[in-house]
C-alpha cells in the first residue's frame, strides 16, 4: 500500500467523534473519509457505500479469507465492522490524507500496523453520566442497546492511554478547536 497519513478517531459511543469527523471534513480539504464495512443491517437512513458498505455476514467471512481488510473487528457478538484496503487505497488515489471513525480496537490496530504514518485520536466523554444521557437522547436504540453500549464504553475507556491524544469533549467547539488544531500540525497544512 502507499504510504500516506492516517488519522484515527476512536471512542465509546456517544463521545462524539462522529461530530468531530465531520468538522475535520468540512474544513479541511485533503481528507478523505473511510467508509467502513459492516455486517449490521442499516439503521434509519443510512446509505450503502455512503455510511457503511453493508455486507452480509458471509460477504464479511469471504473478505475475512481473502486478506481484504486492512483492520476488522467483531464490535459485538454477531456483528463485524471493519476497514476494506481498498478503500484506503482509493483515497489514497485522491490525494487524500484518509480520516477514520472507527472503533477503539480497529483504530489501536491501524496505529500499531502504521506507527509513524498514524495519528491517533481518542474521544473521551466527560463522563459516563454525560454518556449515557447523550445515548439516550439520540433516541434510535433500545435499552438493552444503551446498556451495551455502555458497558462496552467502560472497557474502552482504559484504552485511552494507548492513543497519541485524547481529546475530552465536554465543550463541542473547543474539542472542534482542538481536533482541527492537531491535525493541521500533523498533515502539515
Amino acid at each position: 500500500m502507499r504510504k500516506g497519513k492516517l488519522i484515527v478517531f476512536s471512542a465509546p459511543s456517544g463521545s462524539g467523534k462522529t461530530t468531530l469527523v465531520k468538522h475535520l471534513i468540512k474544513h479541511h480539504p485533503n481528507l478523505g473519509f473511510s467508509i467502513s464495512a459492516t455486517s449490521r443491517a442499516p439503521r434509519g437512513q443510512e446509505v450503502d457505500g455512503k455510511d457503511y458498505y453493508f455486507l452480509s455476514q458471509k460477504e464479511f467471512s469471504q473478505k475475512i479469507a481473502n486478506n481484504s481488510f486492512l483492520e476488522y473487528e467483531e464490535v459485538y457478538q454477531g456483528v463485524f465492522y471493519g476497514t476494506l484496503k481498498t478503500e484506503v487505497e482509493r483515497l489514497w488515489e485522491e490525494g487524500n490524507h484518509v480520516l477514520f471513525d472507527i472503533d477503539v480496537q480497529g483504530g489501536l490496530n491501524i496505529k500499531s500496523k502504521y506507527p509513524k504514518q498514524t495519528l491517533a485520536i481518542f474521544v473521551q466523554p466527560p463522563s459516563l453520566e454525560e454518556l449515557e444521557k447523550r445515548l439516550r437522547n439520540r433516541g434510535t436504540e433500545s435499552e438493552a442497546k444503551i446498556q451495551q453500549r455502555l458497558e462496552k464504553s467502560t472497557s474502552e475507556l482504559a484504552y485511552s492511554k494507548d492513543f497519541d491524544v485524547t481529546v475530552i469533549n465536554d465543550d463541542l467547539e473547543k474539542a472542534k478547536e482542538e481536533v482541527l488544531r492537531l491535525v493541521q500540525e500533523f498533515v502539515g497544512s
